[in-house]
């Protein structure tokens, strides 16, 4: 029946359409931190359907939110008042930390990641971007043209110019070989030089963790000090929340709060998590930047109700259950399972992230190699033993991605630990 589906997958859609696994994976049904595939395997979720189911698969209050909306009304667009659209954007603003913030909904992270691109653009009245090096921002032709991972970026034909700054990635590179005060120096004094070199740009568009990159990040107070520099040219800071937005770092409720001494970023997208599976994403910004545009805009599909009354059982969960404490703790103790793991498996690396986002990266033993194969090796592996993980990574995807829903127990990440242990030390 799987072989059959797969058939007819490629019969229909595009080849650039990734699968995961050898023999692909058709998922049915999930509950809680499970999912179950259509021979009736069932599977510890470490991946949340790439970091979006948030919470947990059908959880009950976020099902019954559906469920009752749905029967009253699934769709207006944005031409009509909208009640769960204006609670849910009340509660972002107020989350967001950005003072007179405005919100728009939009469909998915790369929608909102464009919205935000046209907002800086259009208030600088610049074409010219600045982003970092191992990053990713979405699929649309102008979010294609700011990623900085060519495993991602089939075109340079974009309507921006793109300049790649160093520092989302500590481990690798010209300054890794620095401490974190220095790394940070040279970092700013290549985006220094840059700068020097160039039109006044838009903005800045960082993810606090790169994701897709495979979870790397600068060390904290790194984007503090950009913005620094940034704000004295009047340069925008666009924080990329999409995969570490809403407490799944632990530590913090947004990434960008590593770096807090700045403030907040200018504008903030999201996206992922909060619709827990529905497709919710969006732009916050203050209201001087948000209101710039000076043309009619609507969104069809963005804001519309059944969404919103997804978000806004799903943050309520969140919120109410601490689950940011359960990623900062629960996370904590994997972070460092994994690790006493890795010290005795030769093709680890590294293991780092924080929170319930954390990376494994694979190279070749006793090199700073890239090792995809090794990285499939352990995908497949996991998967054979129970466990969905992910991978990324900008040097030819050797990293292992985990990111299991929020409600994760301390039960369920050791027995994904020991699972993900037996895969590693199968290489």
């Amino acid at each position: 029946m799987t072989k059959d589906l797969l058939g007819r997958h490629h019969a229909v859609l595009p080849d650039w359409l990734a699968l995961y696994y050898e023999e692909p994976l058709e998922i049915t049904h999930g509950e809680g931190r499970h999912v179950w595939d259509a021979e009736g395997n069932r599977y510890l979720d470490f991946f949340g359907g790439i970091l979006t189911t948030m919470t947990a698969h059908a959880l009950p209050e976020v099902t019954k939110a559906i469920s009752e909306q749905a029967g009253r009304i699934l769709h207006s667009s944005t031409l009509y008042l909208n009640r769960p659209m204006v609670e849910l954007a009340e509660r972002i603003a107020e989350l967001s930390g950005i003072p007179d913030a405005r919100v728009f909904f939009t469909t998915s992270g790369t929608e909102a990641n464009d919205t935000a691109l046209l907002l800086a653009t259009t208030y600088r009245r610049s074409n010219t971007v600045l982003a970092m090096r191992n990053s990713y921002h979405g699929r649309s032709f102008s979010a294609v043209g700011i990623t900085g991972n060519r495993g991602w970026s089939p075109t340079s034909l974009s309507p921006l110019q793109t300049l790649y700054v160093h520092g989302g990635v500590r481990t690798r590179g010209p300054f890794a070989h620095l401490d974190d005060d220095a790394f940070i120096a040279a970092c700013v004094a290549d985006l220094k030089d840059v700068l020097g070199h160039t039109r006044p740009p838009a903005a800045l568009i960082a993810e606090p963790v790169q994701g897709v990159g495979g979870f790397t990040s600068g060390p904290d107070g790194l984007y503090a000090a950009f913005r620094e520099v940034l704000a004295e040219r009047g340069v925008l800071w666009i924080a990329d929340e999409v995969q570490t937005g809403w407490g799944r770092t632990g530590d913090h409720f947004w990434g960008w709060q590593a770096h807090a001494r700045s403030g907040p970023p200018d504008i903030l997208t999201f996206a992922k998590g909060i619709g827990n599976g529905m497709s919710i994403g969006g732009v916050v910004a203050r209201a001087e930047v948000m209101n710039c545009l000076d043309a009619n805009s609507i969104s069809t599909f963005g804001g519309t109700q059944i969404t919103m009354a997804a978000g806004l059982a799903n943050l309520a969960y969140l919120l109410e259950h601490d689950l940011q404490g359960n990623a900062r703790r629960v996370g904590g103790l994997l972070r460092e399972r994994l690790r006493a793991v890795a010290a005795q498996v030769p093709h680890a690396r590294e293991v780092r992230g924080r929170g319930l986002m954390l990376g494994v990266e694979l190279t070749r033993p006793g090199t700073d190699e890239a090792d995809p194969a090794a990285a499939s090796a352990v995908l497949e592996a996991a998967r054979d033993g129970g466990l969905l993980i992910g991978k990324g990574g900008g040097h030819d995807t050797s990293a292992l991605r985990i990111a299991p829903p929020l409600t994760l127990t301390v039960a369920e990440a050791e027995e994904g630990a020991a699972i993900l242990e037996n895969a590693l030390r199968s290489l």
